[in-house]
């Protein structure tokens, strides 16, 4: 397996508060990476710096080999354009905690859009792909409703159906449930437990300790802007090493 996502010695701050302090990590194609950290560890600015919604102050990230945001040059690094940098969002889906759905869209053109504008995919195909795509959620009735007639659960299950109508090479989740009530945190861990039992590259962030032991390849603790940990689940969540995972264990299991 290669490395799917290589980050490297990755810097951030936020005026005088460092929230990213030298963070390395590679992920492998195919691999579910859980990030677990208590608030304000930096989890959610590691995601959004993956696809480049955060700049990094230092070091770099690529995905699927090529750099996140930035071209080199010899020794220096060169910011894309945005017109570029859009262009490679569209291979690394980000499903947010509150699912940012188009209220005014229906479900299926919520999930066609983006194919037809940015890829500019004949609306056609696209329909077809979306329609198979809410099947596959478990959806396939709703794609005429917009979003304010759908539960939590079923808007965050069309956000992961319209991640995956780009056909992205990684996807990204931060906390998908954690805004949703505890009855339906179920229905969209068991879409993103399939995807991972097809082999999908994902780096998701969630303190959903039991999914973290069912599906993550690896495990990652963070805390204060720093990884202090990384391992199988058996390794991290049964035999942690450090006293910081330790003590965040003890609170959440």
């Amino acid at each position: 397996m290669t490395a799917m996502v290589d980050i490297r010695s990755v810097h951030k701050s936020f005026g005088s508060l460092e929230v990213l302090r030298g963070i390395d990590l590679e992920v492998r194609s195919g691999e579910v990476a859980v990030v677990l950290g208590p608030s304000g560890s930096g989890k959610s600015t590691l995601l959004r710096a993956i696809n480049h919604l955060e700049k990094v102050d230092s070091g770099w990230i690529s995905v699927g080999g090529s750099l996140v945001g930035y071209r080199r040059r010899g020794d220096r690094l060169y910011e894309l354009r945005e017109r570029e940098i859009l262009k490679q969002r569209t291979r690394i889906g980000f499903v947010f905690q509150n699912f940012n759905l188009f209220p005014h869209l229906t479900v299926l053109e919520n999930i066609v859009e983006a194919p037809v504008s940015a890829l500019r995919r004949p609306r056609k195909q696209v329909v077809g792909t979306a329609e198979a795509l809410l099947a596959r959620v478990g959806l396939a009735d709703k794609a005429s409703a917009y979003p304010r007639q759908l539960s939590g659960g079923q808007q965050q299950r069309v956000a992961i159906a319209r991640a995956l109508a780009l056909e992205p090479e990684l996807l990204l989740f931060d906390e998908p449930t954690s805004a949703l009530d505890p009855e339906l945190v179920g229905e969209v861990l068991d879409v993103i437990k399939d995807l991972a039992h097809q082999g999908t590259t994902m780096i998701v962030v969630t303190h959903e300790i039991g999914f973290a032991r069912e599906v993550a390849d690896t495990v990652v603790f963070m805390d204060g802007g720093r990884i202090v940990e990384r391992g199988t689940p058996a390794e991290v969540l049964d035999s942690p090493r450090h006293e910081r995972t330790k003590a965040f264990l003890s609170k959440v299991l």
